[in-house]
Order: C-alpha cells, then sequence, then structure tokens
C-alpha cells in the first residue's frame, strides 16, 4: 500500500488534491482565435491539480474538444455559462471561480 508523502495518509484516502482545490482561484475568459474561432479559457490552476484529468472531464461534459498547456485549459467554443457548475461538482469552490 502507498503512503501519500504529503498528508501521510494511504494513497486511496489522500485528500491533498481536495486541500489544494479549495484554494485555487480560478479565472473563466473567452479569447478570440484564429479565423474568429472563440475558445474558453480556463486559468488559474497551480502545481498539484491534476490539469490533464480536469481538461478531459470538462471536454467530456460539455462536448466540446480542448487542449490543456502549462496550468491552462483551452475548450472550443463559448462555454462560460455552464463551465462554472461543472467546477464546482469537480470538487473546487464555488467563490474562488470568477
Amino acid at each position: 500500500m502507498e503512503i501519500c508523502p504529503k498528508c501521510g495518509l494511504p494513497e486511496q484516502a489522500c485528500v491533498c488534491e481536495q486541500i489544494v482545490k479549495s484554494s485555487q482561484r480560478i479565472k473563466i475568459t473567452t479569447d478570440r482565435k484564429r479565423y474568429g474561432k472563440i475558445v474558453t479559457v480556463v486559468s488559474g490552476f497551480e502545481s498539484g491539480i491534476d490539469v490533464k484529468k480536469i481538461a478531459k472531464s470538462l471536454k467530456n461534459e460539455l462536448a466540446c474538444g480542448g487542449t490543456h498547456k502549462d496550468n491552462i485549459i483551452e475548450l472550443q467554443g463559448n462555454h462560460t455559462k455552464r463551465i462554472k457548475s461543472l467546477l464546482v461538482k469537480l470538487g473546487f469552490e464555488e467563490d474562488a471561480i470568477s
């Protein structure tokens, strides 16, 4: 059984990611890319968060394409209205999302 080096709990019961998620300041904006395409940009993730996993679940829920790099998630299309509730469902604090 693996033990987490940060919190000392077994890997299955590790609470490090929940603690880090509650201290995030996430910013949701839109950007216009080449040929006038709009993308939704989700930024403000600190290290310790699995941005790849979050990007994958957001893309699945929103049925869109996208990418993640440098702790920034870009989703194809304008999803600013729905993305806040999805991030809360993934465990982020509602007042920390703007």
